[in-house]
């Protein structure tokens, strides 16, 4: 008889072998990702093969209810989920309540679930949640805690580092901000897990051939995907997109230029055309092995850094706050110099990846509840603050991804009575900047 037992990340067979699985030279067992385990009891029990199956020692879960309703897209996406075997990949904008669609899939399935989230944040968001929902006491793996329940909340990093140890004790992962999973810190959450049902939830889906493979092997097909305009107005708050071209100081200008003709010179003697992100890549590699490439590097970073924390931009915020001053706002930045920046001139409470927990949720709670109006934060929010009346968005620096500007905008999409929900996009004027813009709304 053929023994299934879990062992750091896999499934190991005692006494057979078993559907992909690799033999142990030394033990004489076979060995194959934990992922494949419940196609390995399948495939086992079609033909026949005598075998006991102690590999999976799932958490024992109460019956759950909840009060939640769908709506008819999210209907539609949990049907479309469930037809596809429980496995898959649903995308929806940020606020169109890809959390209830989870929370009804975890309730209907009523076994024992991993909810898996890239940020602090959404860790503490998803536990009120699901504790709101279900009235149970949820685990949280993460920020210091680990206690490990039948529904528990983690951290992608807490997600892969406990893998090992408790890979085989949950029938559902849900994977929030599925995006992320394709990192290669992050896969073996993928594959180190007995988990046989998953679910995938995110605002964008990388096009990107390795990521889409990575996570239809991992977590399942796409199997629903709608869009902003498809709900705006109706379940998402109508709104607009504004960018605002400011230009840089006398100073800041004759700097930027300096810096980024040297950057923009060295490319040409070189012959060097940066057309992608990867060509990009390559450049940054040679800097390793060349002084000229790598002063070039160092000068492009200066030009970008003038360009991302301009003072016209910070001019302009407090002219913009104080023409809305009514309006509840998340400011956003690329880096944390500028979060601080703007924290201390303007007196708005600031959150980055360095603000303590119970700092960070005094802030929401604070913003949540209207004590706070203004929030100023760098990317650790682009993923996670649920406000449904924040109706005013201010992008002062950000990358060229699309997906980060989806996200940006969807933290103030949710629908709140006939709130119009508003972007303004700064942008330093004659600056590689004006690029990026342009590639993050493609």
């Amino acid at each position: 008889m053929i023994v299934l037992r879990f062992e750091r990340g896999t499934v190991v067979a005692e006494g057979g072998a078993i559907p992909f699985g690799v033999r142990d030279a030394s033990s004489g067992n076979y060995r194959a990702s934990a992922h494949l385990h419940d196609v390995i009891v399948k495939r086992l029990a079609s033909k026949g093969v005598e075998f006991r199956d102690e590999a999976v020692a799932n958490l024992p879960l109460s019956p759950l209810s909840s009060n939640f309703k769908l709506r008819d897209y999210q209907d539609e996406a949990l049907r479309a989920w469930r037809q596809a075997g429980r496995r898959g990949v649903v995308v929806l904008p940020t606020g169109a309540g890809k959390t209830v669609l989870a929370l009804k899939a975890i309730e209907e399935l009523g076994k024992a679930t991993l909810v898996v989230v890239p940020t602090l944040v959404l860790v503490d968001q998803w536990r009120e949640r699901l504790k709101e929902a279900f009235g149970i006491d949820v685990g949280v793996l993460g920020g210091g805690h680990r206690d490990v329940r039948a529904i528990t909340v983690s951290t992608y990093d807490s997600a892969a580092i406990q893998a090992p140890t408790i890979g085989n004790r949950f029938c559902l992962i849900v994977l929030d901000e599925v995006h992320h999973l394709p990192a290669p810190s992050y896969r073996r959450i993928g594959f180190m897990y007995t988990a046989p049902h998953r679910l995938g939830l995110t605002a964008t889906l990388s096009k990107k051939e390795g990521a889409a493979d990575a996570i239809m092997e991992m977590v399942g097909e796409l199997v629903y995907e709608t869009f902003v305009d498809d709900l705006a107005g109706v379940h998402l708050s109508d709104y607009s997109v504004c960018t605002v071209r400011v230009p840089l100081s006398e100073v800041e200008q004759l700097e930027y230029d300096r810096r980024f003709s040297q950057y923009r010179g060295y490319l040409q003697r070189r012959g060097i055309k940066i057309r992608s992100a990867k060509d990009y890549q390559r450049f940054v590699q040679r800097t390793g092995r060349d002084p000229e490439a790598r002063r070039a590097l160092l000068a492009r970073n200066r030009a970008m850094d003038l360009a991302q924390n301009s003072s016209s931009k910070v001019v302009y915020l407090k002219g913009l706050l104080e023409e809305n001053q009514d309006e509840k706002a998340i400011i956003f930045t690329r880096h944390n110099k500028l979060v601080y920046r703007v924290s201390r001139s303007m007196l708005i409470p600031a959150i980055t990846h360095q603000t303590p927990r119970e700092e960070r949720q005094e802030i929401l709670a604070g913003f949540k509840e209207g004590r706070y109006l203004r929030v100023v934060t760098s990317q650790v929010l682009d993923e996670g603050v649920d406000v449904p009346d924040a109706s005013l968005a201010v992008i002062l620096s950000g990358t060229g991804s699309g997906r980060q500007f989806i996200q940006r905008l969807g933290r103030v999409l949710r629908k709140k009575g006939g709130k119009k929900a508003k972007l303004v996009e700064l942008v330093s004027m004659g600056t590689a900047e004006t690029r990026a813009s342009r590639r993050r709304k493609q």
